[in-house]
């Protein structure tokens, strides 16, 4: 069974929206933690990880509303791909962890691995 198109339409608009809106509301968060957030980056080895929270923060946040916009769709889809995968290196790194901090980080990779399908399909929806 398939989507009328309009139906079609409206889940693609439905999931950019709630996609994008992820990643702006997210890096929002991250101007209300920077001390926290950024202490943490650092203890991980970040180099100026103040700046460096800044400027992903500015990018996730521009990236998700390009997405909810359906502007420039595949790249912001693929830029926030990069921007999963750094945060999660830097932010889930159960390679290092035991037990339940290991569980929990492998399950918030999980979860980004699905955010991230989401995001390939937004950029592939958009080229064809």
């Amino acid at each position: 069974m398939y989507l009328s198109a309009d139906l079609a339409q409206l889940a693609t608009i439905t999931g950019r929206v709630l996609l994008g809106g992820l990643f702006v509301l997210g890096g929002i968060e991250h101007f209300t933690s920077l001390p926290a957030v950024s202490g943490a980056m650092a203890k991980r080895g970040v180099p100026m990880a103040h700046l460096v929270l800044i400027a992903g923060s500015l990018f996730q946040i521009a990236c998700g509303a390009l997405l909810m916009l359906g502007l420039w769709v595949t790249a912001a889809a693929l830029g926030l791909v990069v921007f999963t995968l750094a945060a999660s290196a830097i932010f889930m790194n159960f390679w290092s962890l035991q037990g339940e901090a290991r569980a929990g980080a492998i399950g918030g990779w999980k979860t980004n691995l699905a955010l991230i399908g989401g995001l390939l399909v937004a950029a592939a929806s958009n080229v064809l």
